[in-house]
């Protein structure tokens, strides 16, 4: 049976990476959708290492913090999967979501790369469901579940919770780390998958919750405005295109 390769990028988050660790192996089945799950550790100072081997999770320990892009593409590198999975660290997953989305990526034609909705996401993946706990949630995301609304189409997906198949990997290679620390890395990847004739879906009956920009919150505002400015330029830089006019 086929295997995804999770990989988790994280830098001294360790409280929000053992809830995402605890919320994949509770809501996924290793006999229905095997999985591995690697942690990328950006030189985190919060013990998340030492966690990590205590949990028995394959980690990459990197010294210093080389950003999202970096860690991803180092997790790529290692995993083993035939899919291959990209989570953030501050994302609750909810049961049937990995099965979900690899029904989409393998039963929809051409389809090259999925992504869940969410509570908290930029553009079309968001979708307006209310809930106030945890357990709220669950109840919502399995709502959501039973509706079976499908898969759309998408221009872009963003890089929270994003599911490919290694045969996209393979064609369009990583993150391009000129965007470290983050931001539009996830919009470049999206727009050379397309370049190449792979079908972007978002999976409207998998709703995973997503705390986020956890690291980035944690930055100085006018640092991460002047970040996303630059990384904005660079994308325009590289493609002569805005990336507005292609969301």
């Amino acid at each position: 049976m086929n295997m995804t390769s999770i990989i988790i990028p994280t830098h001294n988050g360790l409280p929000l990476l053992q809830q995402a660790i605890g919320a994949i192996r509770t809501y996924t089945s290793p006999q229905e959708t095997p999985f591995e799950i690697i942690v990328v550790d950006n030189g985190s100072t919060d013990g998340t290492a030492d966690w990590c081997v205590q949990s028995g999770v394959k980690l990459i320990a990197l010294p210093t913090n080389e950003g999202f892009p970096a860690a991803c593409n180092r997790g790529l590198r290692l995993a083993k999967g035939d899919y291959l999975l990209l989570l953030n660290n501050d994302v609750t997953v909810s049961a049937g979501w990995l099965g979900g989305m690899l029904d989409v990526l393998n039963d929809v034609e051409g389809a090259g790369m999925v992504g869940p909705v969410s509570n908290y996401v930029s553009g079309r993946q968001l979708v307006e469901i209310p809930f106030s706990t945890m357990n709220e949630f669950h109840d919502a995301a399995a709502s959501v579940r039973e509706q079976r609304l499908g898969a759309e189409p998408i221009a872009r997906l963003v890089g929270f919770c994003l599911l490919f198949k290694r045969e996209l990997y393979a064609a369009i290679g990583g993150l391009d780390e000129r965007f470290s620390p983050g931001h539009y890395e996830d919009d470049d990847y999206c727009l050379r998958a397309r370049m190449l004739g792979f079908g972007l879906y978002m999976c409207r009956s998998v709703f995973v919750h997503h705390q986020g920009s956890a690291s980035f919150k944690r930055g100085d505002s006018s640092e991460l405005a002047q970040l996303i400015e630059r990384n904005r330029r660079l994308f325009i830089e590289k493609w002569q295109v805005d990336p507005a006019q292609f969301m």
